[in-house]
C-alpha cells in the first residue's frame, strides 16, 4: 500500500493500519471532498503506535478528529449573521437597469450598529424664512415692523420662541406661523441683543434676558410692549441699599420662570449673579422684588462707555478671566405631568466652575444641596464648561397633560396603580456627567414657646438628594437635554449622544458639528468681552427638547428631529425594500442584540417577544409574498417582462438563510418548513432552498427537518454524486426524521459507514449490526493480508491494495464506535446516550464481542450466522469476535477497552460480561500458541496495568501474574521496552515475586533501568544501582549528575560518612565515560565527593584532548563570569576549588596561554595571590608568548621596576623579529603580526602599569619621569629598529613587502603616539617633567650619529600626528556646536512665523481631519529647498479652520482661503 509503512509486530506481508499523523489532535492521511461548511468532528482512528497502553498517552487521545471520511469539517454559524437584502434592487420604483448596476449580495451581515440613522431630521424652512432670509425687507413690509435680525437664543416647549439681536422675541407655533413678534412697538429702547430666553408652563408669557443686564417679561396676548420691565442697576444703588439687581452691563446668561406663576422669575449674569424676581403690580403700579440668591457684586462697574461714544453705541467692556463665582448653569425645577412634594419648594439649581447649588425658594429661602467638585477638575482646561438639565415627575406611559389636568393621585395605567416618578437633576463639569434624584422626606420637630415655654411637636419636609451615578463622555459637554424620562441628550465637539441614565451607557452616537449652531455671545468676540473659543462653544441655548423632540437652532437654519424608534428603524428598511435587513434588525430586537435604543418597545420581556414576534411573523410573510410575486417569478430562468435577465441567485438564498434565523430565533419552524418551502417547491428552485437550510442542519442548530425535505435534501446529493455530503446531512439530522430505508440504502451503496452507524443505533435502537458490518470488513481486510503473504510478487493481489485502501479505514471504525458506545456516548457525535438505552447498549455489544461462540444475527428468522475465519469454510475458534479485534489490530483493541473499564458499568460484578471475565477471556486467549509476540505483549501491557487500579474486580492468580511480569521481561522488541516497564511497575505495586534473582536477571537484560534503581536503592546495593545510571540510554545528562549527586550523597549518609569502596571503584573505571557524556558535570561530581580523583581524571583524557582538560580545569578553576554566556550546567559557585593540585594549577595556566591568550590575565586576577607558583607561571607564559600576562604577574608582585624591564626586554627581541622577518624570504606575514600584536598588548601593559603609579594616591618610591623614560624609550627604538632596517628597494610602491612594512611602521608609531597620550592623560604630574622628558628622549640618541636624521623625524612624526588628533577633535566639537545652533535658530523661527500668521485654531489641528497645519512639503526652487504648506486653510466666520480639501460643501463661494 503506498504512503504507508508496515509497524512492527505485524507479519510480513500484511495490510498496515491507515498512516496518521499526530498534531495535537489525530489526522487522517486522506482528505474527502471538500464543502463550504464545517462539520462536526468524528472520533479518530486510533494510531498503531501510541495509545492508553503506551508509557506517553497523548493528553487529547478523546478528542474528536477529522480522520473519518465524511466527518472532516466542523461546520460553526454562531457567529454568522445576516446579509443586506436584495430587496432594495426590487423595489416597485427600481428599473431593470438599476438591477444589473446592484452589487452583488453575500453573506456578511450589514453593521446596523453603524450604519442605521438615529435621528430624523426636519428643517423648518418657514421659519428659516423668517430668520435667515437675504431678504429682510420682505418681512418687515409684510409684517410692519424693522427686521428681527439674527437669532441668539432658543426656547422650545409648546411654541418656538426665537430671541435675535436686535432684542426681540419672535415666537411660533408647531405649524411654523408667526404667532407674535415681542417688543416690536419699543424700537427706540436699547435692550440690547437677548442672550437668555423662558417660556412659561402655561405657554402664555415669555421672559427674555438681554446682554445689557435687562430682564423683559411679554404676555403674549399682548407681546408689543413688556407686560414687566426689570431693568439693571448700578454699584452705587447696590451700595445705597435702593436697589437689588444684575448691574448695567452684564449679560444675563440664564432666566426661567418659577413653577406654574407668571411674574416669578430667576436669572442669572455672566459675573456670577443670580436674583429671583417677584414681578408684581399693587394698584396698578409695579411693584417688583428683588432677591439675591447667588454671588457676590464685583468691585466696579462693569460698562466701560466712552464718554464720546456715539448715543447707542455698543458699550465696550474691557475683557475679564473668568472667576471661580461665575454661572455656569442654572434652572428652575419644571412642573411635570404628576405632582410632587418637591414642586412645593421652588428649587432652583446653580452650577458654577467649583460647586453645585441647589436652593429652594418656599416656603422660605435657604440651600438644601450644596456639591464641591474636586481640586484637581477645577485646575484643568474644561473647568468652565458646564450644563444642567431637571426632569421633573411624571407617570411613566402617559401622555403631556396640562397643569389644571395634574392630580396628585397616581393615575391609572392598563389596570395598574402606577406611581409617578421622582424629579431628577442631570449636571455636567467637563467630560463628566452625573445624576440626582430628589425627594421629600417627613420628620417630626419639636418647637418650644419663647414666652410660655410649651413646646410643640410639628411634621416638616426635608429635601433629601440621592446621588445615583456619573460616567464621562469623549470630550466636553457643550449641552444636555432630557429626551425622556430614561434618555439624556448629550452635544460634544463633534457629535451628539443618548445616554440611558439606568445603565450609565451609551446608546446613540452621531457626527455632529457643534460649531454650526448659534452663540449668543459670538458677536461679543469682536469688542473683546468675551474670547472667541469661550464665544463658539456657548451653545447649550441652541439645543431644546420638548416631548422628545429635539430643536437645535443653526446658523443657517432651525431644525427639529426625533429619535427613532425600534418601529423607525425596521420601518425605514422596508420603505427602501430591504425586507431582509428589516427581518434581520426585528430578529436582534427579538433576541435583545439590537444596537442602539429600545424607545417604544416593552419593559417586559414576555411583552417585548410577544410583539417584535409578531412583527417578525409578519415581515417574513411579506417577504415572500414580495419575492414570488408573479411579475417577478415568470419562470425558473427569472426573466423579467422586457426580456432582461437578472440572476437573483443571492436573494434567494439570502431569503432562506435570513427566515431560517428568525425561526430560530421564535422557535417556530412552521412557516420555514411549510410556506416558505412552499414557494421554493412551486417554483422549481427547491434545490436553493435545500443547500441554504444545509449549514444550518450541519451545525446543530436546526435538527428537526420534515422527512419531506429530508427526503429531497439526501437525494440530492444522491444525484449530484456527494456521497459525503449525504452522509453528514444523516448523522446530523434527528433520526426521527429520516427515511429509514432510504438512508440505509444509499450508506451501503457508497459505504458510508458514519452515517450507517447512526441510522442503526439513534434511529433503530441497533448497536449490534453496526460491529457485524465493521467485523465484515475486518474479515475482508484479514483475507487479503493473508492471501497476501501466500502470493508472489507478481500476483494480482498487490495490485489490488489500493483498492483496499477504503476498507481499511472503514474497518478502523470499530474501534472508537465501541469506546463511545461502552461509554455511554452516540458515535460519531459523541452525545450522551439517554441512561436506559445506554445500560442496553453497553449489555448487548459486551454480550456479543465477547460471545464464546459464533453468533446469528439478526437474531431470529432471516438471520446469518457472523463468521471470522480467513477461509470461507474454516473452523471458528472460541471467543470469535474478540480473537478478530485482537488480530486486526490488538493495541487499538486493547485501549478500547482500557477506556471502557474506567466505566461505573462494569463495577456491577453480577453482570455476564464485567472486568474479570474479560480479563480471563484475554488470558484464555493469550494460551493459544497462534497470537503474534505483539499480540502477547499487548495483552500483557494491558492486565499488568489493569490489574493495579481495579484490585477489587480483578482477582487473578500470583502464578498468573508471575507469568505476564516474565513475559514483558522477556519481550526483545526495544521498541516497547519503555512501555513493558511502565506496565511492570504497574505490576510490581500489587505483586511482590518469589524469584528475585531471575527476575533481577531478566530486567536487566531487558533494560528496566528505572526499576533496577528502585529496587536496588532499597537493598541498599550502591555499585549495580550506579551501574543503572551509566547503562541507561534514555536517561539524560542533565538528569544523571543530579541522581548521581543524591546516590553518593545517601551512600556516605549511610556508610559513616564515607563513600562504599566498591562504589569508589566502580566510579574510578567509569571516569572516562562520565566524561564523555559531560566534561564540566564530572568536575563537579568529583570535586564535590572525590577531590583526590582530579589528577586520575586529567589522565583519563586522551593524548590529544588539551581542549578537554582545558574545559574541565577551567570549570574548576575559572571566574563564574566567564560562563556567563554559555549554559553551564550545573552552575558553579564560590572561589576556585582548592583540591586543585598546584601541577593542575600550571597545567591549567599552560592551556589557558594556549587556547585563550587573551584571557590569561583575567584568569590570574581571579585566582589568589598566594595559589601560583609566580616564576614558574612567568616561564609558562613567557613559552607560550603571552608576554602581557607574565609583565601584569611580575607587576603584582610589586616589583614594578622588572616588570618594565621584562616589557622593555620583549619588545627590544620581537622589534628584531619583526626587522628580520622583513627582510627575509619568502615573506612571513602572519608572523609579523603576530609580534606586532605582542608589541601592543605589551605596550597596553606597560601602560597600565605606569598610569597605576602615576596616581596621586600611589606610593611609589621611585621616580615617575624614569618609568615614562623607559617605557617610551623601548617603544622609540623599536621603531626605529623597523625603520632603519628597511633596505632602499623595499620603498618601491609596486612591492608588497613595501606595503607590509609601511603597515607594520605605522601600527609601532601608533603604539608610541597612544602612549604619549596616556602619559598626556594623566591626573598627576608629580615627578613627571615634559620639556625634561622628552630632552631626555632626544639627548638619548645624540651618541648614535648614523640614525640621529631618521630617529628627529620619528619625533617629528609622532608630535605632528598627535597634534593632527588633538585638531581634529576639536574641529569636530565646532561643528557639532553649529549645527546643533543652526537647528534651534530654525525651529525657533519657523514657531514665531507659524505663530505670527493670523488667525490660531484650537490645538492647531483641522477641525475637519484632526491633522496638523504645521504640515510642510519640501521642494526644490533656484535658491535651494524650501519648505511650503501642503494645502491652504480656509477660515469660516465661527472661527472654524479647514484644509482646504476638507472643507464643508455648504462653505459659501466668498469664504478667504488663508496660504
Amino acid at each position: 500500500m503506498r504512503g504507508t509503512q508496515r509497524p512492527e509486530g505485524l507479519p510480513e506481508g500484511s495490510l498496515s493500519p491507515p498512516s496518521i499523523t499526530i498534531s495535537g489532535a489525530f489526522t487522517s492521511p486522506k482528505m474527502v471532498e471538500t464543502h463550504p461548511t464545517s462539520l462536526k468532528l468524528s472520533p479518530p482512528f486510533l494510531h498503531p503506535t501510541i495509545s492508553r497502553l503506551r508509557s506517553t498517552t497523548p493528553q487529547a487521545s478523546r478528542i474528536p478528529s477529522n480522520d473519518s471520511v465524511g466527518t472532516l469539517y466542523s461546520h460553526t454559524r454562531e457567529d454568522e449573521s445576516g446579509e443586506p437584502s436584495h430587496f432594495s434592487a426590487l423595489s416597485r420604483t427600481s428599473s431593470s437597469l438599476h438591477l444589473l448596476a446592484s452589487p452583488a449580495i453575500g453573506d456578511s451581515k450589514q453593521d446596523i450598529s453603524r450604519n442605521h440613522d438615529v435621528f430624523r431630521w426636519t428643517q423648518l424652512r418657514v421659519i428659516d424664512e423668517y430668520l435667515y432670509s437675504n431678504q429682510p425687507q420682505k418681512a418687515s413690509a409684510l409684517l410692519g415692523t424693522q427686521s428681527p435680525g439674527s437669532p441668539t437664543v432658543l426656547a422650545a416647549n409648546g411654541l418656538i420662541c426665537i430671541g435675535t439681536d436686535t432684542g426681540k422675541v419672535l415666537v411660533f407655533d408647531f405649524q411654523q406661523k408667526l404667532r407674535c413678534i415681542c417688543g416690536s412697538e419699543s424700537p427706540d429702547r436699547t435692550v440690547g441683543p437677548v442672550t437668555a430666553l423662558a417660556l412659561s408652563f402655561d405657554h402664555t408669557y415669555v421672559a427674555a434676558g438681554h446682554a445689557t443686564g435687562h430682564i423683559q417679561l411679554f404676555d403674549l396676548n399682548a407681546p408689543k410692549t413688556p407686560a414687566r420691565f426689570v431693568p439693571p442697576t448700578s454699584l452705587a444703588a447696590v451700595a445705597s441699599g435702593r436697589q437689588e439687581g444684575h448691574l448695567a452691563g452684564s449679560r444675563i446668561v440664564s432666566v426661567g420662570f418659577v413653577a406654574g406663576r407668571h411674574t416669578a422669575v430667576v436669572s442669572a449674569d455672566d459675573y456670577g449673579l443670580a436674583f429671583y424676581h417677584t414681578l408684581g403690580k399693587i394698584l396698578f403700579v409695579e411693584a417688583s422684588d428683588v432677591l439675591r440668591i447667588l454671588g457676590k457684586y464685583p468691585e466696579e462697574d462693569p460698562v466701560l462707555t466712552p464718554p464720546t461714544a456715539p448715543p447707542g453705541s455698543h458699550p465696550f467692556r474691557r475683557r475679564r478671566s473668568r472667576k471661580a463665582g461665575s454661572i455656569l448653569a442654572m434652572a428652575p425645577l419644571p412642573l411635570g405631568t404628576a405632582s410632587h412634594e418637591t414642586d412645593a419648594y421652588n428649587l432652583i439649581a446653580l452650577l458654577t466652575p467649583v460647586k453645585l447649588v441647589v436652593v429652594g425658594l418656599r416656603p422660605s429661602p435657604r440651600t438644601w444641596y450644596r456639591k464641591h467638585r474636586d481640586a484637581d477638575e477645577v485646575s484643568s482646561k474644561s473647568r468652565f464648561k458646564g450644563c444642567l438639565a431637571w426632569f421633573p415627575s411624571v407617570v411613566p406611559g402617559a401622555g403631556s397633560q396640562s397643569a389644571p389636568e395634574r392630580t396628585s393621585q397616581k393615575t391609572q395605567s392598563n389596570g395598574l396603580n402606577v406611581a409617578p416618578t421622582t424629579p431628577m437633576l442631570v449636571y455636567s463639569w467637563g467630560s463628566t456627567m452625573s445624576l440626582i434624584r430628589v425627594s421629600e422626606s417627613r420628620v417630626m420637630e419639636q418647637t418650644r414657646n419663647a414666652k410660655t415655654g410649651k413646646i410643640t411637636s410639628a411634621e416638616v419636609g426635608r429635601i433629601t438628594f440621592e446621588e445615583v451615578g456619573s460616567w464621562s463622555t469623549d470630550s466636553d459637554i457643550l449641552a444636555l437635554r432630557w429626551l425622556n424620562v430614561n434618555q439624556v441628550i448629550v452635544l460634544i465637539g463633534h457629535h451628539l449622544e443618548v445616554y440611558d441614565v439606568r445603565t450609565f451607557k451609551l446608546i446613540e452616537r452621531v457626527g455632529y458639528d457643534s460649531w454650526t449652531l448659534v452663540s449668543p455671545t459670538l458677536s461679543h468676540t469682536t469688542n473683546g468681552s468675551v474670547s472667541y473659543t469661550d464665544a463658539v462653544t456657548e451653545v447649550a441655548h441652541s439645543l431644546r427638547v420638548y416631548k422628545g423632540k429635539i430643536f437645535i437652532l443653526g446658523q443657517h437654519g432651525l431644525q427639529v428631529g426625533t429619535l427613532l424608534t425600534w418601529a423607525d428603524r425596521i420601518l425605514s428598511f422596508v420603505q427602501n425594500g430591504d425586507f431582509l435587513s428589516a427581518i434581520e434588525l426585528t430578529r436582534s430586537y427579538y433576541l435583545g442584540q439590537a444596537p442602539g435604543n429600545r424607545n417604544g418597545l416593552p419593559d417586559s420581556p414576555e411583552k417585548l417577544k410577544e410583539v417584535v414576534g409578531e412583527k417578525m411573523r409578519e415581515l417574513m410573510t411579506a417577504s415572500a409574498r414580495y419575492t414570488f410575486s408573479e411579475d417577478r417569478m415568470t419562470d425558473g430562468t427569472h426573466i423579467t417582462a422586457d426580456g432582461r435577465g437578472v440572476d437573483r441567485t443571492s436573494l434567494f438564498e439570502g431569503l432562506v438563510r435570513t427566515c431560517a434565523r428568525a425561526c430560530m430565533a421564535l422557535d417556530d419552524y412552521e412557516f420555514l418548513f411549510e410556506d416558505l418551502f412552499q414557494y421554493y417547491d412551486d417554483n422549481s428552485i427547491s434545490r436553493i432552498f435545500l443547500l441554504q437550510l444545509e449549514p444550518f442542519i450541519l451545525d446543530g442548530t436546526i435538527r428537526h427537518v420534515p422527512p419531506r425535505i429530508t427526503q429531497q435534501l439526501i437525494a440530492l446529493h444522491d444525484f449530484d454524486n456527494n456521497p459525503g455530503l449525504a452522509e453528514r446531512i444523516i448523522w446530523h439530522i434527528d433520526p426521527d426524521c429520516l427515511d429509514i430505508n432510504q438512508a440505509i440504502a444509499l450508506c451501503r451503496k457508497h459505504r458510508l459507514y458514519d452515517a450507517l452507524i447512526y441510522v442503526f443505533t439513534r434511529a433503530l435502537n441497533d448497536y449490534v449490526s453496526p460491529i457485524v458490518e465493521l467485523l465484515g470488513l475486518i474479515r475482508q481486510v484479514q483475507q487479503y493480508r493473508r492471501a497476501r503473504m501466500e502470493a508472489s510478487p507478481d500476483s494480482g493481489v498487490y495490485v489490488e491494495g489500493e483498492a483496499i485502501e477504503g476498507t481499511v479505514m472503514n474497518a478502523y471504525k470499530i474501534y472508537p464506535y465501541l469506546a463511545d458506545v461502552l461509554t455511554g456516548l452516540t458515535y460519531p457525535s459523541e452525545d450522551p446516550i439517554p441512561k436506559d438505552e445506554a445500560e442496553q447498549a453497553r449489555n448487548d455489544v459486551y454480550t456479543f464481542v465477547f460471545f464464546g461462540r459464533s453468533s446469528v444475527w439478526p437474531e431470529g428468522e432471516g438471520g446469518t450466522l457472523v463468521l471470522t475465519s480467513d477461509e470461507e469454510n474454516g473452523v471458528e475458534p472460541t471467543y470469535p469476535y474478540t480473537r478478530l479485534l485482537l488480530r486486526f489490530d490488538p493495541e487499538a483493541f486493547l485501549h478500547t477497552l482500557d477506556l471502557a473499564f474506567e466505566d461505573a458499568y462494569l463495577n456491577d460484578e453480577d453482570r455476564a460480561v464485567s472486568r474479570l471475565v474479560i480479563v480471563k477471556i484475554l488470558l484464555e486467549i493469550l494460551a493459544s500458541p497462534e497470537l503474534t509476540p505483539s499480540e502477547r505483549t499487548f495483552v500483557h501491557i494491558f492486565i499488568a496495568r489493569n490489574v493495579p487500579k481495579y484490585p477489587q474486580f480483578i482477582e487473578i492468580p500470583p502464578s498468573a501474574l508471575h507469568s505476564i511480569l516474565i513475559g514483558l521481561a522477556e519481550d526483545p522488541d526495544q521498541s516497547t521496552r519503555e512501555d513493558r516497564q511502565l506496565a511492570a511497575e504497574y505490576l510490581l505495586s500489587v505483586y511482590t515475586p518469589h524469584e528475585s534473582d531471575r527476575i533481577l536477571a531478566l530486567f536487566e537484560e531487558a533494560g528496566f533501568y528505572r526499576i533496577l534503581r528502585s529496587w536496588y536503592r532499597q537493598e541498599n546495593r550502591w555499585r549495580p544501582l550506579y551501574t543503572t545510571f551509566l547503562q541507561d540510554p534514555n536517561l539524560p545528562s542533565s538528569t544523571l549528575f543530579p541522581s548521581l549527586d543524591d546516590l553518593f550523597q545517601v551512600a556516605r549518609r549511610k556508610n559513616k560518612g564515607m563513600l562504599p569502596k566498591d562504589l569508589v571503584d566502580v566510579v574510578s573505571n567509569s571516569l572516562p565515560t562520565l566524561i564523555h557524556v559531560n566534561i564540566r558535570g564530572t568536575a563537579a561530581l568529583i570535586d564535590k565527593h572525590l577531590p583526590d580523583f582530579h589528577e586520575r581524571a586529567i589522565q583519563s583524557f586522551s593524548p590529544d584532548e588539551d581542549r578537554e582538560r582545558f574545559a574541565y580545569l577551567h570549570y574548576l578553576l575559572g571566574s563564574p563570569q566567564s560562563f556567563q554566556d554559555a549554559d553551564v550546567e550545573p552552575p558553579r559557585e564560590g572561589g576556585p576549588s582548592p583540591h586543585i593540585t598546584p601541577d593542575l594549577r600550571q597545567l591549567y595556566i599552560s592551556l589557558h596561554c594556549l587556547f585563550d591568550p587573551t584571557g590569561v590575565i583575567p584568569a590570574l586576577r581571579y585566582l589568589p595571590h598566594d595559589f601560583l607558583d609566580t616564576p614558574a607561571i612567568v616561564e609558562t607564559c613567557e613559552s607560550h608568548r603571552v608576554y602581557d600576562a607574565a609583565i601584569w604577574l611580575l607587576d603584582r608582585e610589586g616589583d614594578s621596576p622588572a616588570a618594565l624591564a621584562k616589557a622593555e626586554s620583549y619588545e627590544k627581541a620581537l622589534s628584531v623579529r619583526i626587522a628580520v622577518t622583513l627582510v627575509s624570504e619568502p615573506l612571513a606575514e602572519q608572523d609579523i603580526w603576530d609580534f606586532v600584536h605582542s608589541l601592543e598588548s605589551i605596550a597596553r601593559t606597560a601602560v597600565s602599569i605606569c598610569l597605576e603609579h602615576s596616581k596621586v594616591d600611589s606610593d611609589t618610591n621611585f621616580p615617575l619621569g624614569d618609568i615614562w623614560f623607559r617605557l617610551l624609550k623601548s617603544q622609540l627604538d623599536s621603531v626605529q629598529r623597523v625603520v632603519s632596517c628597511r633596505p632602499p628597494t623595499l620603498d618601491s610602491a609596486t612591492s608588497d613587502m613595501s606595503e607590509v612594512s609601511r603597515q607594520v611602521t605605522s601600527s609601532l608609531r601608533s603604539i608610541l603616539q597612544s602612549t604619549f597620550g596616556s602619559l598626556m592623560s594623566t591626573s598627576s604630574t608629580r615627578g613627571i617633567s615634559l620639556p625634561r622628558l622628552f630632552k631626555r628622549l632626544v639627548e638619548s640618541v645624540q651618541g648614535n650619529q648614523a640614525s640621529k636624521g631618521a630617529l628627529y623625524a620619528e619625533f617629528r612624526t609622532i608630535l605632528t600626528g598627535m597634534l593632527e588628533s588633538y585638531r581634529s577633535d576639536g574641529d569636530m566639537l565646532i561643528i557639532t556646536k553649529h549645527l546643533v545652533d543652526r537647528d534651534l535658530f530654525e525651529n525657533i523661527e519657523e514657531f514665531a512665523l507659524q505663530r505670527v500668521r493670523g488667525w490660531a485654531p484650537s490645538q492647531g489641528i483641522c477641525f475637519y481631519c484632526g491633522e496638523s497645519f504645521i504640515n510642510k512639503v519640501q521642494v526644490t526652487t533656484n535658491g535651494g529647498p524650501e519648505y511650503v504648506d501642503e494645502s491652504p486653510v480656509i477660515v469660516s466666520r465661527t472661527g472654524a479652520i479647514y484644509h482646504s480639501r476638507c472643507s464643508p460643501p455648504d462653505t459659501p463661494a466668498n469664504t478667504l482661503n488663508v496660504h
